[in-house]
């Protein structure tokens, strides 16, 4: 049946229908060949999810421009360099006014990243939750999951993201704090430095806690304070993989403020169009690995979702194609005939064919041949039983029928983290 062509905006809003997008042997083997299977085959996807992103993100980034602006035109319109050591100062003593003037802004500025970050929020929740997908290999409609994503994740990125502005505006304070009181000469500058200095690492910490705190929402449920508690655990037990993939992610925005013109203009291109998916595929492609690694085998959970790989000498395939295949087993009930090897008719030992007068010699004839048959079919069975297609198909009910035995959990929901991750 011909399926129903689509315009070009849905398209780019929805992409292609939801269809098993991956054969079983094409799927990727490890997360990063996955990641760069999404960069290749859905850079559209990333790029239209970028762009729904940064919508709700421009509240910030207006203010962040705004910043530049005003401490631009402040370093032009204020006399702060009008003493050059020649005669006499241009204007009285301005000692710690720059320093004060800075201050005084940035609490306006980043009391105002402070309260944007709430919406914000909004459109990492949906842009993390579709990237998850992705990374799943679950295929996506990106409009219609992007707002999923808002309805079921939109607390722990309001968590994150008001977290990690609060101590931005809390280490911009004591930096700014600090600086006027050296050029005031109040208090000791080794001190006020050091105070700096652990301001920043503590930012540092809790920014890449927050980061934690976004792949942990989209990827289990927990409560409002657990997800603190789990974010913490698990960020200490991966702290130098997790500062190395939080650089990696952000390595982008880091050039963009260090590059010369032209640099700086391709990279706010990139950024515009690409940027923040590129660092959520970062990010959440690490700390898939982590979980598949430390968490879900610990919780029962299915490892390697969209992966193919390797365990044991055999392949072991979590994809959405497989799922469905599942599903079509499980609806027709099990067979004999599915799960039993069975030798070909044109192979082996045929039966005895008693003549038109038969004596009790050709009867017990038919009773040998009979028996030599079921033997070589039971032989053929034992010999084959391992071979993929039978394995699999009894390994599937035999799963299912342990799980009938097990009490039932309430389907579609996601499994709490324990207590303790690693447990």
């Amino acid at each position: 049946m011909a399926t129903e062509k689509k315009g070009l905006v849905s398209r780019l809003l929805e992409g292609s229908e939801k269809s098993d997008e991956y054969a079983r042997s094409t799927l990727p083997t490890n997360r990063w060949a996955a990641a760069w299977d999404i960069i290749k085959g859905s850079f559209g996807k990333l790029c239209i999810v970028n762009l729904l992103v940064l919508l709700f993100a421009l509240p910030l980034v207006l203010l962040m421009i705004m910043r530049g602006l005003f401490f631009d035109l402040g370093s032009a319109e204020y006399p702060f360099g009008a003493n050059l050591g020649i005669g006499y100062p241009c204007a009285p003593d301005l000692t710690g006014v720059a320093e004060g003037f800075k201050l005084n802004n940035d609490v306006i500025f980043y009391g105002g990243f402070f309260l944007a970050s709430f919406l914000a929020a909004i459109g990492l929740a949906g842009g993390a939750y579709v990237i998850r997908n992705m990374i799943w290999t679950e295929g996506i409609f990106v409009a219609h999951d992007f707002w999923k994503g808002i309805g079921k994740n939109y607390l722990p990125a309001m968590q994150a993201a008001t977290m990690c502005t609060l101590f931005l505006f809390l280490t911009a304070l004591i930096c700014n704090m600090s600086d006027v009181m050296i050029a005031t000469g109040v208090g000791s500058a080794g001190w006020l430095t050091v105070a700096k200095v652990v301001s920043i690492v503590a930012f540092i910490f809790v920014a890449i806690l927050s980061l934690w705190i976004l792949s942990l929402g989209v990827s289990y449920k927990q409560g409002f304070w657990a997800i603190y508690k789990n974010a913490f655990i698990i960020m200490a037990g991966t702290f130098p993989q997790s500062i190395f993939f939080a650089a990696f992610a952000l390595v982008p925005l880091v050039l963009l403020f260090i590059g010369g013109e032209f640099f700086t203009m391709i990279l706010t291109l990139f950024y515009i169009f690409f940027g923040i998916s590129f660092a959520l595929l970062v990010w959440l492609s690490f700390t898939q690995w982590t979980y598949d690694k430390y968490v879900n085998p610990s919780m029962g959970i299915a490892t390697n979702r969209g992966l193919y790989v390797k365990k044991d000498g055999e392949q072991e395939d979590t994809s959405e194609a497989l799922k469905e295949y599942r599903r079509s087993i499980l609806a027709h009930g099990r067979s004999n005939l599915a799960g039993r090897p069975m030798q070909s008719i044109d192979e082996g030992k045929d039966v005895y064919e008693l003549p038109t007068a038969f004596s009790r010699e050709d009867l017990a004839r038919l009773r040998q041949s009979r028996k030599e048959m079921i033997d070589e079919a039971n032989a053929y069975a034992e010999e084959h039983k391992t071979d993929e297609r039978y394995a699999e198909y009894n390994k599937l009910w035999d799963e299912r029928e342990k799980a009938l035995q097990e009490p039932e959990t309430k389907k579609g929901k996601r499994k709490k983290l324990p207590k303790m991750l690693g447990k």
